[in-house]
């Protein structure tokens, strides 16, 4: 499993940023390899974790070479205060059963985020 957080401090939203954002989160749920997405808010309020789950490398490829997501890419100073990227290799997952799992994740688990992973982790 692929692990894409985008974390970010969110600025100001605009048109061209919801177009943007509706076609990217769009193009990486349609792919293959698309799991599950999770959302986190910092206990300040003031940082946004969207975590997109890939049981692939080759979706994640796909994603970062979407042509809508090169274009948010080179735009992403428009609309968010900071930013960073993490992307990470799943290799074990623990706990009693009584959360989702990616396997299991349904509507409630699979929360809206902002897609825009900026870089390209290969």
């Amino acid at each position: 499993m692929i692990c894409c957080q985008f974390i970010f401090r969110p600025g100001t939203y605009d048109d061209d940023f919801h177009r943007l954002d509706g076609e990217i989160d769009d193009y990486a749920r349609g792919l293959p390899g698309f799991d599950h997405v999770e959302t986190w808010l910092s206990p300040e309020g003031d940082l946004v974790n969207a975590i997109y789950y890939f049981t692939d490398r080759a979706s994640v490829a796909q994603l970062a070479g979407f042509p809508r997501h090169r274009e948010a890419k080179d735009q992403v100073h428009r609309w968010y205060d900071g930013y960073r990227i993490v992307v990470s290799e799943i290799s074990a997952t623990y706990g009693d059963g009584r959360l989702l799992t990616s396997t299991s994740a349904g509507p409630a688990h699979d929360q809206a985020a902002h897609p825009m992973v900026t870089e390209d982790p290969a």
